[in-house]
């Protein structure tokens, strides 16, 4: 009984022990808080304003390339090299594949030997139409029949001279006809008359046989230059021929190597060394980007807000914090019938290079009329996920806000709701604020 007395008392004394003791550390806490000084947080200000921003409407939209290129030989051939990859910006006629060319190359100059020959053709043609006409003026100078002209076999000198000797041989056999006939010459004058006649009439016959023959040799030399004249012709043609397969291998060894047709990035690369490329086959994609395409979507109820000309400011999610502008350049001339939107187009300068074909960006069409809105620093918004706040300061006190903002103009943005014109923003310091500290201007 004694010893659960004494054991009763220690713990007693134990329990009174450890509640002494926590009175004092409380006691000593509050001392020591009552000696902190309040934290003071340094901020810089600025005032809410009130002026003119322009007004819009917002649309969605999607950017897209201003020109696009697939990338396809000419001619098939094995790949031998390729200069460019995903991601490279290559320049307008740079080149971005070489294709094999030896084949081209011996076709060329298979087709240079062929333009030699027919060449020599037509050098041997000629000369030989050169000796056919000079033949032929010579035959036409011995007969005086001009080019154009019909030989007559009567008109032949030598026929015109032995018929002028037959005339006048038959009117003395005549003569002396009569006279025989009269007893008034002798038979053997007459004999000797008529001899004469029948020569002359030989001699005619010979003269004429010789003139045909010349008509002959005439018509020959002309037809010898008609001939020369086509084989000029054909040796001629034989050139153009031989010259056309020229330009074709000079042809496939430049199509061989593949230039850029635009300048732009690649956005996509079909093409590996080695391989066998075909005309169907693509060998890169290129995206020119300097310059955007924003395919924007208006609902039929705000058609009549667009028109081309007007400024369009676009923001995407990539870049919440920045916009960027751009024009409308085209109105499509129908709404779809089934979604019931308005398909307009607008350019966007991409010199920066941040906007990439494909985004999709919320869209403000300016509206002509502008209007009042308050604005603040865009550094006074602190964002946290999808909320902004800010810190009204009011008697070196933090006041925190939530804002609901609107259009970014240069370093001010737009305040819909939270802050009224004239009170004081916080611009720095925003993440050591908290509503109620406070601060130092």
């Amino acid at each position: 009984m004694k010893v659960n007395k004494f054991i009763n008392f220690a713990i007693l004394m134990t329990l009174s022990g450890l509640i002494f003791s926590a009175c004092s550390n409380s006691k000593a806490e509050n001392v020591n808080n009552a000696n902190v000084a309040p934290t003071i947080v340094d901020v810089t200000t600025a005032q809410a304003i009130v002026q003119n921003i322009p007004t819009y409407f917002e649309a969605t939209g999607t950017l897209a390339s201003d020109a696009q290129t697939d990338v396809a030989p000419a001619v098939g051939g094995k790949i031998v090299q390729v200069n460019f990859d995903i991601g490279s910006y290559v320049q307008k006629g740079s080149v971005l594949v070489q294709l094999d060319d030896r084949d081209a190359r011996i076709r060329l100059e298979q087709a240079n030997a062929q333009v030699e020959q027919a060449n020599a053709q037509v050098r041997n043609a000629q000369a030989n139409i050169d000796q056919a006409i000079a033949s032929l003026r010579q035959t036409q100078a011995r007969l005086n029949v001009k080019d154009g002209e019909t030989f007559n076999i009567e008109t032949f000198s030598q026929v015109r001279s032995i018929n002028a000797q037959l005339e006048l041989a038959e009117k003395e056999l005549r003569r002396a006809e009569r006279l025989l006939e009269t007893g008034d010459i002798a038979r053997t004058i007459y004999d000797q008359r008529k001899s004469q006649r029948d020569a002359l009439l030989g001699q005619l016959a010979e003269a004429r046989s010789n003139a045909a023959v010349a008509v002959k040799a005439i018509d020959t030399a002309r037809a010898v230059v008609d001939t020369a004249r086509t084989t000029v012709g054909n040796a001629r043609a034989a050139v153009a021929v031989a010259q056309a397969n020229t330009e074709t291998a000079r042809k496939a060894i430049a199509d061989a190597t593949i230039y850029a047709p635009i300048s732009g990035f690649i956005a996509e690369r079909i093409a590996d060394v080695g391989e066998f490329a075909t005309t169907n086959t693509k060998v890169a994609t290129i995206l020119r980007t300097s310059v955007l395409r924003l395919r924007i979507d208006v609902p039929e109820q705000s058609i009549g807000k667009v028109a081309v000309g007007q400024s369009v400011s676009i923001q995407t999610s990539a870049y919440p914090d920045r916009n960027f502008a751009g024009t409308i350049v085209r109105v499509a001339p129908n709404v779809n019938t089934t979604s019931r939107v308005l398909s307009v187009e607008a350019e966007v300068e991409n010199g920066s290079g941040l906007l990439k074909p494909g985004q999709f960006a919320t869209v403000r069409i300016t509206q002509s009329k502008p209007s009042l809105a308050v604005m603040i620093p865009a550094s006074a918004v602190k964002t946290d996920g999808t909320n902004n706040k800010v810190f009204v300061i009011k008697d070196g006190v933090a006041e925190e806000r939530q804002v609901q903002i609107g259009l970014l103009e240069n370093d001010l943005i737009e305040v819909k709701q939270g802050v009224q014109e004239n009170e004081t923003v916080a611009t720095s310091n925003l993440e050591k604020l908290g509503d109620g500290v406070l601060v130092r201007q």
